[in-house]
């Protein structure tokens, strides 16, 4: 019989510096769940990521155990990555901060293919597109 889900979190942590203070320390102890078990596994599973944030889904079940999966970069850092910029704009469709190229959206969509709500290349472009466009990146 399948474990009872009790909660669903999700995390963005620095990939390899996670440590039992905040954000994961706080979160992980109000469900009583033991940090070590956590924080071990993912700084050696994220190593090669170091000093970028990732995304983590933990899936708490009834019986305080859990099981977590990471799922890479968050797109809007990946679109700062290309494109240069150190934040999205304030009033994106007024206040232009960069461009973005499609192929550069393309290799974005590519990184991100098993996560975005997509059939085709075309598709994940053009999630990845709106996502720029929403922080005040032009696509050209």
């Amino acid at each position: 019989m399948a474990k009872k889900i009790i909660g669903n979190l999700k995390l963005r942590i620095p990939a390899g510096r996670a440590t039992a203070g905040p954000p994961v320390g706080s979160t992980l102890g109000q469900w009583g769940l033991n940090m070590m078990d956590f924080i071990n596994p993912f700084n050696e599973a994220t190593k090669g990521l170091m000093g970028k944030d990732v995304i983590v889904h933990l899936q708490v079940y009834e019986d305080r155990t859990f099981t977590w999966e990471s799922l890479g970069q968050p797109v809007d850092d990946l679109i700062r990555e290309k494109t240069g910029i150190k934040k999205g704009s304030g009033k994106p469709h007024l206040e232009k901060v960069g461009k973005i190229t499609r192929s550069q959206l393309e290799e974005i969509a590519e990184i991100k293919k098993d996560q975005l709500n997509a059939i085709d290349m075309d598709g994940r472009v053009k999630v990845i597109a709106g996502t720029a466009r929403s922080m005040g990146v032009e696509v050209v």
